[in-house]
């Protein structure tokens, strides 16, 4: 059986290393793999139940006159499956939540002004604005959902499609590193937020070095390929049937209530001590409102019909609700067969190991997917209380190195996340180009963020 699960996995992370040359999307294959790992699971529910749950199925027995084999189904289905679910829903929940926000800001205009800092034709100064802007927005809302509005944009004002592959990747980098730099900007950031591994301040203190000399570097030495001035088309600004009514200051305050809620997300959970996922739903509700507010004179009207809804971002963000959800039942599955912990002592780790096992997690991580290998790297250990196992405490080493390593390997070859192959498949750019031009530089920053890694981490435990 263990030979089997193990199997499953294998397959399963082959297949969405692969997709690039297989076209078999990889979010089919993360919720099969994750549907096929737990009916093996109630299967063999027995072995696995009476090894991982012995008490808790001792005491539902005594409650319920079932058939064994019946018993034990029931008893996976709501104290096994049920509760593991519930920790998938939470990342989903907050995803789309994000995902949400984001729409509504984009709909509303709310970043429109992105359009008006392109007015340029120096091509160095377009690219700053470009990665700064799509930095600063991934660092609060979803990095999937921002490369998709800002490569929109940038598909928009640059003519060239040479120019456009040079200044997407720049969005893709600067999506993914600023994704990285808080637990919201991302999935990964999100699923370690999630599991307490880290906390959002302590997490952002230690990356937030080494993720803007990651991200400065390779953006710079791609604005030396640029020429001097990029060829532009300036267009009006989108008509969406309520530029009449929503004015700037309506957008500022919709802006705020988006972003800055979002903001407000990790306090609410020190507050309450309830599930992050809560705190961005009610962000969204009360943007929700606030929408509603401004435009209450286009409510039930025809104008409101003629808001275009971007079809893209929506099947992206489907897809990547639903390869996560695949990926966290996949995990949670693998976890509760017990396999992992006897196979990967938890309570031993040298730097050593650390080390190593992140430069593995940064070259995987360059064919599969980020979050693929991020709930990978961090279902192998748990959080360690004891004192000799000082990198994988909350806040620990492990967690930090690890993320940084996956992130930056998700850049080099640039279908190593989900935002890359976004624009890969935009502008059909092909993995060599992107290695090329994009990839290596990707490494020497990756090198040089990872040496500041350890040195702050080396400064922190003096």
């Amino acid at each position: 059986m263990s030979f089997l699960i193990i199997g499953i996995v294998l397959l399963a992370y082959l297949l969405i290393a692969t997709e690039y040359f297989t076209h078999i999307n990889k979010a089919a294959v993360a919720i099969f793999s994750g549907t096929l790992m737990w009916v093996l699971y109630v299967c063999y529910g027995t072995d696995f139940v009476m090894t991982q749950h012995p008490q808790g199925y001792a005491g539902f027995l005594e409650q319920v006159s079932l058939p064994n084999t019946v018993a034990v189904k029931k008893y996976i289905a709501q104290n096994v499956f049920l509760p593991s679910v519930g920790k998938a829903a939470e990342i989903v929940l907050y995803l789309l939540a994000t995902m949400t926000i984001v729409e509504i800001l984009n709909n509303n205009g709310c970043f429109d002004f992105v359009r008006q800092l392109l007015r340029t034709h120096n091509s160095k100064k377009m690219l700053w604005t470009l990665a700064i802007s799509t930095f600063l927005i991934s660092a609060n809302l979803d990095n999937l959902t921002t490369t998709v509005m800002m490569l929109s944009i940038m598909r928009q004002v640059v003519q060239g499609r040479r120019q456009r592959m040079v200044y997407g990747s720049a969005i893709v980098l600067a999506s993914n590193y600023g994704g990285a730099l808080t637990v919201i900007g991302n999935p990964e950031g999100l699923l370690l937020w999630n599991n307490e591994v880290v906390t959002p301040t302590v997490y952002s203190m230690m990356i937030a070095l080494p993720t803007l000399v990651a991200w400065i570097l390779p953006t710079w030495w791609l604005s030396l390929s640029l020429p001097e001035r990029t060829s532009t088309a300036w267009i009006a600004l989108p008509y969406r049937g309520d530029d009449t009514t929503l004015s700037p200051w309506q957008r500022v305050l919709m802006l705020f209530v988006g972003i800055g809620g979002l903001w407000f997300v990790p306090t609410f959970h020190n507050i309450t001590k309830l599930n992050p996922f809560l705190g961005a739903m009610c962000v969204l509700s009360v943007l929700w409102i606030v929408n509603e507010l401004c435009n209450h004179k286009l409510n039930n009207t025809d104008q409101m019909i003629q808001r275009p809804i971007p079809r893209v971002l929506q099947y992206g963000a489907i897809q990547m609700i639903l390869f996560i959800t695949g990926l966290l039942l996949l995990w949670k599955g693998v976890l509760e067969t017990g396999l992992i912990d006897s196979l990967i002592p938890n309570d031993t780790m040298t730097y050593a190991d650390a080390g190593l096992i992140s430069v593995g997690a940064c070259a995987l991580s360059t064919v599969v997917d980020n979050f693929a290998m991020a709930t990978c790297m961090f279902s192998l250990y748990g959080v360690s209380p004891e004192p000799h196992s000082v990198l994988l405490m909350q806040n620990g080493l492990y967690w930090i190195l690890v993320t940084f390593a996956i992130i930056v390997g998700g850049n080099v070859l640039g279908f190593g996340s989900l935002s890359g192959l976004s624009l890969m498949k935009t502008e059909r750019i092909h993995i060599g180009w992107y290695f090329k031009n994009v990839g290596y530089k990707v490494l020497v920053g990756g090198a040089i963020g990872a040496l500041l890694l350890l040195a702050i981490c080396s400064i922190k435990n003096l």
